[in-house]
């Protein structure tokens, strides 16, 4: 980890998600099946764009990289660690019963992160990947 890097904060990370999803619940509205699917194609990307940055990511200036060679995150880091939250949105269009796996995953991954000393979520785990706030350039008003 460099020295101007570190664990990125729960708030940031949660507002760099919520970012994202409403980006995915856009592109759903605007076209609504390609949309949808779409979407979910640019959640399981997303950290490998940018440098490992997500649209909500970059906005926050948070970055995904390899907890083994502290390089960027790419395409492959980014499916895997987003994996489950693929599955939860794609499980969420079954009538009905589909929002309550998409929301036990989003409070297990969030409630991990909790817990774990390094901020890893089940799907940082998966990966080897971790999330670092730039400190050199943290958000106007978020410092954590």
């Amino acid at each position: 980890m460099s020295e101007d890097s570190a664990k990125a904060g729960l708030l940031l990370r949660v507002t760099a998600k919520a970012i994202d999803i409403i980006i995915i619940a856009a592109a759903a509205d605007v076209i609504p099946q390609a949309g949808y699917f779409a979407g979910i194609l640019y959640l399981a990307i997303s950290d490998g764009l940018f440098d490992g940055r997500s649209l909500g990511k970059k906005v926050m200036r948070l970055k995904v990289v390899s907890a083994r060679t502290g390089t960027a995150a790419d395409f492959r880091d980014s499916i895997i660690r987003n994996s489950l939250f693929v599955v939860a949105l794609l499980v969420y269009r079954i009538p009905l019963l589909g929002w309550f796996p998409a929301l036990l995953v989003a409070v297990m991954e969030y409630l991990l992160m909790l817990g774990n000393a390094d901020g890893l979520r089940l799907g940082d785990e998966l990966a080897g990947t971790k999330v670092l706030q730039d400190m050199g350039h943290s958000p106007q008003g978020m410092n954590i």
